[in-house]
């Protein structure tokens, strides 16, 4: 089953964040099913989740992450999330990525990122939180990009 709608998986993503930041992830009134319809169609904002894998493997992405990144559903939920930074990249990612692990979430976030075809660009006001369902258990990371913005005139 695909979880770029599913309800369950839609729960763990925004209880994460709203126990974490305390605001919600949708507009307020939404059931489950129709925040999870929003947040994968229609959110203004990219979406990323990784699984809890040593090396983390994407599970999540709604459209405007895989707009902003350029893989589709299939080819984003089988990527490596190391792979969204190039390999010079990857050093500074890690060590944020260990700082949400220990503060549980960063906000304002900015870093280099690179799309399937190569294009470089900037990730701004992201807010990095980990994935902990309601027992507690640790599920992965997700991101939150409301921004993106071009390197050297990239488009």
């Amino acid at each position: 089953m695909s979880l770029s709608t599913d309800a369950d998986f839609f729960r763990l993503l925004a209880g994460s964040y709203q126990r974490l930041l305390g605001q919600p992830l949708v507009p307020d009134g939404m059931s489950a099913s129709e925040g999870a319809a929003w947040l994968y169609a229609a959110a203004p904002f990219g979406i990323l989740a990784h699984n809890a894998q040593a090396d983390p493997v994407f599970v999540y992405g709604n459209q405007r992450a895989q707009a902003i990144f350029g893989y589709d559903w299939d080819e984003l939920t089988i990527l490596p999330s190391r792979l969204s930074a190039e390999p010079v990249e990857r050093s500074e990612r890690q060590a944020f990525l260990d700082q949400v692990s220990r503060d549980g979430f960063v906000s304002g976030y900015r870093g280099v990122r690179i799309t399937k075809a190569g294009v470089r660009f900037w990730i701004e006001h992201a807010t990095v939180w980990q994935l902990t369902d309601s027992a507690g258990n640790y599920r992965g990371q997700a991101a939150m990009i409301p921004e993106v913005r071009a390197i050297d005139g990239a488009a």
